[in-house]
């Protein structure tokens, strides 16, 4: 990446339905203010790229790259246009190879919203040191899944090291509430992901293992996170959380290439609180019984998602409850306003993208964690109404 780049930003997959929702982001968000990136739409159809941008209302003269995921060549000539692609075309494991090639030979930096954590760990171990080497970060889950988590683990670490001089040993992640719908695009990727073990049982081991995103360290036991539990201290059950396999590998990870300043003996697990009693126990047996098939008979379609209305309804509320190990904690909260699988990640991978065009982080396969930390929780509560707060 170099600052002679023609573009700060171009969006792969613009013309798909959460791409063309980060085009409007930029669009509608900064239009052509003076600090506004320099950015471009890019897809496989030209005709398909101009319908998007006059239906978004983007000026005549926005930037329209084609460039095909097949062609090599293509995706080397757009990587070399811009200091950032981000890409909404899953599922990765199917379409993100080339590209995530093209970005660590051009040394271009590169986000996504990738949930599939055994194709990331496969780019991981194909991919790290070359990344490193050319300059070119890749940042990978750059979505719902994974930075409220991400980010709000690193910021309760930081609330319990000022408050008590050191990080927390063990931290639960807890969806108190969401509305709102999973992405097409994360169904197509669990379903590949699923198709994929079923075909390399080797796999399977890499989808229960927590450190499978820190090769070459292996950690301590982690809670499971998957048997409904009543949390006395919250007073309310826990059931699990559909998104904990991926969240907490990248929590994992961040910890990791950081030289982990939560400890090597860090312990994360994520759920989501349903209420008290016997009512609030059996709703977290029936979410636990939903795990066998989160998304239904009909899963929503890449390309597919709710109204405008809907995503401007949608919201998410995360609790972290960071244990000191001598009766002391932290709460720190995560609050999102709007749908978090389309409305309010568009907005995430939108700002991450931007973050990295400001960066001065190593090259890599990292995370939002860890190559921008704080300065994207910043540029997130102020641009993308998303806020990070201690409760107590």
């Amino acid at each position: 990446m170099t600052d002679t780049c023609e573009f700060d930003i171009i969006v792969y997959g613009a013309t798909g339905y959460t791409g063309r929702l980060v085009a409007e982001y930029l669009n509608n968000h900064y239009g052509s203010s003076d600090n506004a990136p320099k950015w471009a739409m890019a897809g496989r159809s030209q005709d398909k790229l101009e319908a998007v941008r006059d239906e978004i209302g983007a000026p005549a003269d926005t930037p329209l790259v084609v460039a095909n995921a097949d062609d090599d060549a293509d995706l080397e000539a757009m990587c070399a246009r811009t200091k950032v692609v981000i890409t909404t075309v899953g599922p990765y494991q199917l379409y993100g190879d080339k590209l995530v090639a093209a970005c660590v030979k051009t040394g271009t930096d590169y986000a996504d919203l990738c949930g599939e954590p055994a194709w990331m760990a496969e780019k991981i171990e194909e991919h790290h040191e070359a990344a490193k080497a050319s300059g070119a970060r890749i940042c990978f889950s750059s979505g719902f899944d994974s930075i409220p988590f991400d980010l709000g683990v690193l910021m309760t670490q930081k609330t319990a090291q000022e408050r008590f001089g050191k990080p927390a040993p063990k931290i639960r992640g807890r969806v108190r509430a969401m509305a709102g719908t999973f992405s097409g695009g994360t169904a197509a990727s669990l379903g590949a992901t699923m198709k994929a073990a079923a075909k390399n049982p080797r796999l399977i081991n890499v989808l229960r293992d927590p450190f499978a995103l820190a090769p070459g360290f292996d950690g301590p036991s982690q809670p499971s996170g998957m048997i409904p539990s009543y949390e006395k201290d919250l007073d309310k059950w826990a059931a699990p959380f559909v998104m904990a396999p991926i969240n907490t590998k990248n929590v994992h990870r961040t910890n990791f290439l950081l030289g982990h300043p939560y400890g090597e003996d860090f312990q994360y697990d994520e759920m989501m609180l349903t209420s008290p009693g016997e009512a609030g126990k059996k709703m977290a047996e029936a979410a636990t019984e939903m795990m066998k098939n989160p998304f239904g008979a009909k899963p929503p379609k890449p390309g597919e998602g709710p109204s405008k209305e809907e995503r401007e309804n949608g919201f998410y509320d995360v609790l972290f409850v960071a244990e000191m190990g001598d009766g002391k904690n932290v709460h720190f909260g995560v609050k999102g306003k709007y749908d978090p699988g389309y409305g309010s990640t568009s907005r995430m991978i939108a700002e991450t993208a931007i973050a990295l065009t400001q960066s001065d982080a190593d090259g890599g396969i990292g995370t939002p964690g860890s190559f921008l930390g704080e300065a994207l929780v910043d540029r997130l509560q102020e641009h993308a109404e998303i806020s990070f707060a201690a409760e107590n």
